[in-house]
């Protein structure tokens, strides 16, 4: 919560809620040292009491155990004893598993077409581990793109672009991108500092970018048994 808490809203901002955020970045920063020395423990048991007592006298009266919660009691008065018996504390919490389970759950099923969903994100991540167990180490070659079947290929001109934005096959949303597609395509050769001279296009209905990703120019994908 103290990460991502918002307090500027409709003059809900006030000097304590301020400091009690600059005081939460002040001591989250000294929690993720890989390495506690002596005076980093000070520095740090100091940062915890600066955040702990604007904390607890802004929310106390707001909380209906007075916060009385084991996790922050913990917090204030452990935590430092714990780094010194066990270790920095990255060895010992659960970001590496909700880290884990962003990539091997999250981005796989945001990938899959909502449908026998199980089955996807484990094919999903099979083919990631088959690239990864076959990349080799240290290349500086990037991945080579795995493209689909081929929708376009043409030389760019304007009336090429035009006429396959007038094409009554197209749906609406492929209509929709020929009719941006000069000023995407401009923007992107500037950006390069090139023109579009002997420009040749080719449009894939799907791409797998190097990090498993895919990228899909049609959009009957979700339409498919």
């Amino acid at each position: 919560m103290m990460k991502i808490m918002v307090f500027v809203v409709d003059g809900l901002y006030s000097e304590d809620l301020s400091n009690v955020y600059v005081k939460w970045n002040e001591m989250y920063l000294l929690s993720r040292l890989e390495n506690f020395k002596e005076s980093d423990l000070q520095d740090f048991q100091k940062a915890i009491n600066d955040w702990g007592n604007i904390f607890i006298k802004l929310f106390r009266d707001i909380s209906r155990s007075n916060l009385k919660f084991s996790k922050l009691h913990s917090w204030i008065y452990h935590i430092v004893d714990t780094i010194r018996e066990h270790g920095a504390i990255n060895g010992y919490t659960t970001e590496t598993y909700e880290s884990l389970h962003k990539t091997y759950v999250k981005i796989p099923y945001r990938l899959s077409n909502k449908k026998n969903v199980e089955k996807q994100i484990m094919e999903n991540i099979q083919c990631r581990a088959i690239v990864m167990r076959n990349r080799v180490k240290k290349t500086k070659t990037p991945v080579a793109f795995t493209y689909t079947a081929k929708l376009f290929d043409f030389n760019f001109s304007e009336a090429i672009i035009n006429e396959h934005r007038d094409n009554l096959k197209l749906n609406k949303n492929m209509s929709k991108g020929f009719a941006k597609f000069i000023d995407c395509l401009n923007s992107y050769l500037k950006l390069l500092n090139t023109t579009s001279e002997d420009c040749r296009i080719k449009i894939y209905s799907s791409v797998t970018l190097k990090n498993s990703a895919i990228l899909r120019a049609v959009d009957n994908f979700h339409d498919r048994p």
